[in-house]
C-alpha cells in the first residue's frame, strides 16, 4: 500500500518525478563506476589517475574526456567516482545521525525528569555552535580523512533529529492506546519501541531524506577547505578546491578553465536538487499531517 503510494505521488508530480529521476541517474553512475572508469589504483579505487604534475589545467578530449584539474588529475574519474563517494557520505553521515538521535530524543522523553533535562541541555551546547563551525573544529582535530570527516558531520548533526523525535514522542506518549497499553502491564521498553515510536518516526525520517543533499553540500564544503579527503581524491568537493585558482581563466579568455568549476559544481547542485525533490514527495508521503 505505502509503495503504491510512493511511485504513484512520484509519477503524479513533475518536481517529484525530476528528483527521482536525479537521484537514479546518479545512483546508476555510483553502482556502475567501475565499468564507467576502470579503477586505476586498486588498493584505493577513489584515487584519481594523475598524468602529469603540469599545473594549468587542460581542455576536454579523447583522452579526458572532461578535462583535468591542476596538476593533471582527470576531472571524468573524479566526478564519477565522486558520485559513489557523495552516496556514501550523504547516506552513512545520515544513517548514524539519525540512529543517535533516534535514541537519545526517545530516552528523554519517555522517561523525562532528569535523564530529559541532562540529554537536552547536551543538546542544547552542540546547538549554540553554528554546525559548519564545530564540524571544521571537529575535522581540524581529527586530520583531513574522509572518516574523520564523516565523524565530524555526524557529531553535529544528530541533534536536530533527537529534538524532532523528542517533540513528536512526548505528543504520541499521551494517546489513548498508549495510556491503554501502560494499563495493560505492557512494559516500558515494549510500549516504546511497539506503540511510540513506529507513529512518531516519520517526520523524522522525512527530514532524513532531505539531508542527505546537505550532508553532501556540507562535506563538499569541508572537502574544499582542506579539512575532508586527501589531495588527489575523488570528491567533489576536491575538484573545485583545485579549481579555485582557475576561475578567472587567463586575460586573454576569462572562461578558458570553465569546465574545472562547472563539471563538479553542477555534479553538485544537482545531486542536492534530486534529494530535496524527493524529499518533498516523501513528506507528502509519510507526514500524517498531509493526509
Amino acid at each position: 500500500m505505502l509503495k503504491n503510494r510512493i511511485f504513484k505521488r512520484i509519477y503524479t508530480n513533475k518536481t517529484s518525478l525530476v528528483g527521482f529521476i536525479l537521484v537514479s541517474f546518479f545512483l546508476l553512475v555510483a553502482l556502475f563506476a567501475p565499468v564507467l572508469a576502470p579503477v586505476q589504483n586498486p588498493h584505493n579505487p577513489y584515487q584519481m589517475p594523475q598524468k602529469s604534475y603540469a599545473i594549468a589545467p587542460q581542455p576536454p578530449s579523447a583522452q579526458n574526456w572532461l578535462g583535468t584539474t591542476e596538476q593533471q588529475y582527470d576531472l571524468y574519474y573524479g566526478v564519477v567516482w565522486g558520485t559513489r563517494l557523495a552516496f556514501e557520505v550523504g547516506i552513512t553521515v545520515t544513517f548514524f545521525a539519525f540512529l543517535i538521535g533516534l535514541i537519545v530524543g526517545a530516552v528523554a522523553a519517555y522517561f523525562g525528569g532528569k535523564v530529559d533535562e541532562v540529554l537536552m541541555r547536551l543538546t542544547d551546547v552542540v546547538f549554540a555552535v553554528p554546525s559548519l563551525v564545530l564540524a571544521m573544529v571537529i575535522a581540524a582535530m581529527l586530520g583531513p580523512d574522509i572518516k574523520n570527516m564523516m565523524i565530524a558531520l555526524t557529531a553535529v548533526a544528530w541533534p536536530s533529529y533527537a529534538r524532532l523525535i523528542r517533540g513528536d514522542i512526548l505528543s504520541v506518549k499521551r494517546r489513548d492506546y498508549v495510556t491503554a497499553a501502560r494499563t495493560l502491564g505492557a512494559s516500558g521498553p515494549r510500549i516504546l519501541l511497539r506503540h511510540i515510536l513506529p507513529n512518531s518516526i516519520y517526520p523524522s525520517v522525512v527530514v532524513a531524506s532531505l539531508d542527505i543533499g546537505y550532508v553532501v553540500l556540507t562535506a563538499a564544503s569541508l572537502s574544499f577547505l582542506g579539512l575532508g579527503a586527501q589531495p588527489g581524491t575523488a570528491d567533489w568537493g576536491q575538484l573545485i578546491a583545485m579549481a579555485r585558482n582557475w576561475v578567472l581563466g587567463t586575460a586573454q579568455n576569462p572562461l578558458a578553465y570553465w569546465y574545472t568549476v562547472a563539471v563538479p559544481g553542477a555534479a553538485i547542485f544537482l545531486f542536492v536538487l534530486g534529494w530535496n525533490l524527493l524529499g518533498d514527495a516523501f513528506r507528502d508521503i509519510l507526514d500524517p499531517r498531509q493526509a
